[in-house]
């Protein structure tokens, strides 16, 4: 068992970005690369931060503000029902958690509504709170857990079909949700996702030169940027995450299955004095899991020896 570290599953071969990068310029390159983040290195590779779809949502809302658009151009821009992705995987709450970690990465999502038979929203299980059932399996001693015991039930991250993408971003701004899920009559018919405003936005900052006007305007009125300079407020180095959790190359499964359901962390950069040499994100992490317990005749017995990871008398979570 002296393979479940993190040096066993780490990316190494990540798109990078430099803190004098431009924003919008990052932002093109996590939409072409298909990645919701990308750690921010100086020329030593030295982590400084991480860029991601979050602080691409401070970008929006920076060039969003009204300080440097008119009403018109706001109400131009899509609403949720045009830029929503109608055909979405769900879940249902009596599915067991381990069998919808498996949809979750046979389809490449971080994420999916559950819903009931009615298709009435109930909830978002995700990789996040999906680590609540390898949690349970490894430390808890249960056999598994079914998604309506692990599966995230704020009502605030959803919307209507009319709301606009200031609102939506504004909300991505403010809380850690990754996507909103649309209902109409409390029944889901839709999802959007961080990604999918990035998307729609993407070509009107490319081309408007306004957009770069009111990022000087929210740098000048938020505090944080205030003594930012001039030459630097389109810089990734401005809106990066600074302070970003990282581990070593020695962090175990549990570890890292503790920090990405106690926090909003969706990777965690691997760095070795100082260095960054690669990272881990929340799919990297159930996925290795998963392959060690979801395809053996017996689950039940299989499930209990992931216990195995944690060292005797150990109790690392809370």
């Amino acid at each position: 068992m002296n393979d479940r570290y993190a040096k066993n599953i780490l990316v190494r071969n990540l798109v990078t970005l430099s803190p004098h990068s431009d924003v919008f310029d990052a932002i093109q390159l996590l939409l072409k690369n298909n990645i919701t983040g990308a750690p921010v290195i100086d020329e030593t590779g030295k982590l400084l931060g991480v860029f991601s779809d979050k602080s691409c949502m401070t970008v929006l809302a920076a060039v969003l503000s009204k300080s440097g658009q008119t009403d018109e151009t706001v109400d131009a821009l899509p609403k949720a029902k045009d830029i929503m992705v109608a055909r979405v995987m769900t879940m249902t709450p009596e599915m067991d958690g381990v069998e919808a970690i498996g949809r979750l990465l046979k389809r490449q999502v971080s994420g999916a509504p559950v819903i009931d038979d009615e298709g009435k929203f109930m909830g978002i299980y995700s990789e996040r709170y999906a680590m609540r059932v390898l949690i349970g399996i490894a430390y808890e001693r249960l056999p598994s857990m079914d998604v309506s015991q692990c599966m995230n039930t704020d009502s605030r991250r959803t919307i209507f079909e009319d709301v606009d993408i200031p609102t939506m971003v504004q909300m991505f701004v403010d809380d850690y949700f990754r996507r909103l899920c649309v209902l109409r009559n409390d029944r889901l018919v839709g999802q959007v996702s961080r990604r999918d405003v990035l998307g729609a936005t993407s070509k009107l900052m490319l081309t408007t030169d306004s957009w770069r006007e009111s990022i000087r305007n929210y740098e000048r009125s938020h505090e944080e940027y205030c003594n930012t300079p001039a030459e630097g407020a389109f810089m990734v180095s401005t809106f990066m995450n600074q302070k970003p959790q990282t581990i070593v190359e020695d962090t175990d499964f549990l570890s890292m299955a503790q920090i990405f359901l106690n926090t909003n962390n969706r990777r965690l950069p691997v760095l070795r004095d100082g260095k960054l040499i690669g990272q881990i994100s929340r799919c990297d992490l159930l996925q290795a899991v998963y392959e060690l317990i979801a395809d053996t005749p017996e689950r039940k017995s299989s499930l209990l020896y992931v216990s195995a990871l944690m060292k005797s008398g150990e109790a690392p979570f809370e």
